[in-house]
């Protein structure tokens, strides 16, 4: 059985090799990581706070300000008021921020067809259930 530490080494390693390959796929399609995970959280189509989106894609608000600024100034991503919330500002993919994502999604998924994931479903299931772990063990020190 590995220890946490040596998961820890594997998760780093596997992490940088991840970040490698989508930087090579997005860097000729001039896009950053940041905002690939920004267009790919927003393709969900439900729209998402900035603060779910600076949680989720680990980007301090005002640099996610920034690159939503960016994104919207290309068409990508528009804001709206929350519905339910009006203090809460919504972004969204617009049409051609849906296309684009789709597309580079397309590059990523090419890149990455020589490597075997005949386990991936596996392994994002047990990568979930890390993250679930970790958010019970932030809400149990909340309380």
């Amino acid at each position: 059985m590995e220890r946490p530490a040596d998961l820890t080494l594997l998760l780093t390693r596997a992490e940088r090799l991840v970040a490698r390959r989508l930087k090579a796929v997005l860097d000729p399609m001039g896009f950053s990581t940041d905002a690939w995970r920004v267009l790919a959280l927003l393709a969900d189509g439900g729209g998402h706070t900035m603060s779910e989106i600076s949680e989720q894609a680990f980007l301090p608000p005002a640099t996610l300000t920034k690159l939503v600024d960016q994104l919207t100034e290309h068409n990508l991503v528009y804001r709206r008021i929350d519905p339910v919330d009006r203090r809460r500002i919504r972004a969204y993919l617009t049409p051609r921020g849906k296309d684009t994502h789709a597309r580079i999604a397309r590059e990523i998924d090419a890149d990455w067809a020589d490597v075997p994931l005949a386990d991936a479903d596996l392994l994002a299931a047990l990568l979930k259930r890390v993250i679930a772990a970790d958010s019970v063990i932030k809400a149990s020190f909340k309380s």
